[in-house]
Parts: C-alpha cells; sequence; structure tokens
C-alpha cells in the first residue's frame, strides 16, 4: 500500500528540454513528460508546428508529484526562480508564444495558489512578472525524442549553454528540495 498523494502541474517556463531537466531532480517528482498545451489548432500538434508559432500552443512539462513530499506551491516557487517570469514570449534566445511563461491550472485551489506565487514573487523582480495563469486545457505529449532530452543529449550545445546553468541555479537556490538532500 502507498502512502502517495499524487498530483499534477503543468508549467511552461521557454523550452520544455530545460524545465523538465529542472524538475526531474526535485524530490517527491515522480515523473515529468514535455508536451503542449494552450493551443488553438486542431488536433495533435507536431513539435515543428508548435515551433511555427501557428498553433497557439506553449512548450510545457506536465510534472506528476507527491504531495505529501513536496507541495503545488514549492513545485511552483521552483518553476518561478528558475526561468525569466518578465519576458513576453521570451526565454534567452527562444522567442515565440510557445516560450511563454505560463502556469496552467487543473481547478480553483490551483489557480489562488498560482495567484499566491506569482503575487509574493512581484518583489524579487525589477520587471512585472507577466506569467500567465490559466485554466489547462488538452494536453499532447511531445515526441518521443523530447523526452529526457537533457539526460540524453547532455554533452550537446544548447544544453551545455543552457540548460546546464539553470540546473546550477537550482542546486544552490533549491537545494534542500532536491533528490538526496536531508529532509529537513
Amino acid at each position: 500500500m502507498s502512502n502517495k498523494k499524487l498530483e499534477t502541474a503543468t508549467v511552461g517556463g521557454g523550452c520544455f528540454w530545460c524545465t523538465e531537466a529542472i524538475f526531474q531532480e526535485v524530490r517527491g517528482v515522480e515523473k515529468v513528460v514535455s508536451g503542449y498545451t494552450g493551443g488553438n489548432a486542431p488536433g495533435k500538434p507536431t513539435y515543428r508546428e508548435v515551433c511555427s508559432g501557428l498553433t497557439g500552443h506553449a512548450e510545457v512539462v506536465q510534472i506528476t508529484f507527491d504531495a505529501h513530499t513536496i507541495s503545488f506551491k514549492d513545485i511552483l516557487d521552483i518553476f518561478m526562480t528558475t526561468h525569466d517570469p518578465t519576458t513576453l514570449n521570451r526565454q534567452g534566445a527562444d522567442m515565440g508564444t510557445q516560450y511563454r511563461s505560463v502556469i496552467y491550472y487543473q481547478d480553483e485551489g490551483q489557480q489562488a495558489i498560482a495567484e499566491q506565487v506569482v503575487r509574493e514573487m512581484a518583489g524579487y523582480y525589477d520587471r512585472p512578472i507577466i506569467t500567465e495563469i490559466t485554466v489547462l486545457g488538452p494536453f499532447y505529449e511531445a515526441e518521443d525524442y523530447h523526452q529526457d532530452y537533457y539526460r540524453n543529449n547532455s554533452s550537446q550545445g544548447y544544453c551545455n549553454a543552457v540548460i546546464t546553468p539553470k540546473l546550477g541555479k537550482l542546486r544552490k537556490v533549491h537545494a534542500d528540495k532536491l533528490k538526496g538532500a536531508v529532509k529537513s
């Protein structure tokens, strides 16, 4: 018998490869799936279609976590501090609506927590937070080659230049929430 209380969070903070790599290191996270949501094109979108910017979808990760180990609020705190929530449709060199900063909620409880986290984080940034908070619609899993991208391609140039520094920040700022960390 398991004492786990599995919940799901869906967030977009730029390229899903970065966000996936971050949450794979967080204690209590059971699974991270890269995918797409928030668009208006019919059917399951492809990476190429999403990158065109014409489908309206965002690159996101869907995080399955044990709420007895880590809270939805903690997930959002990590999310908000490991990407730039102040840039519209952009993270670093990645530009387009598919790279928008967004929190998708599944119920009013998640919506309230998301709004609270964004308010709390506002004082930490020099510019206004533009992170969208919106209801989760259909989620489409990305193609297989996008799953576990950093783990499978860590020596690739983009991974070294963009993802590795984000993981360094995660390990510094949220060391107490990582797998292998001593629980306080």
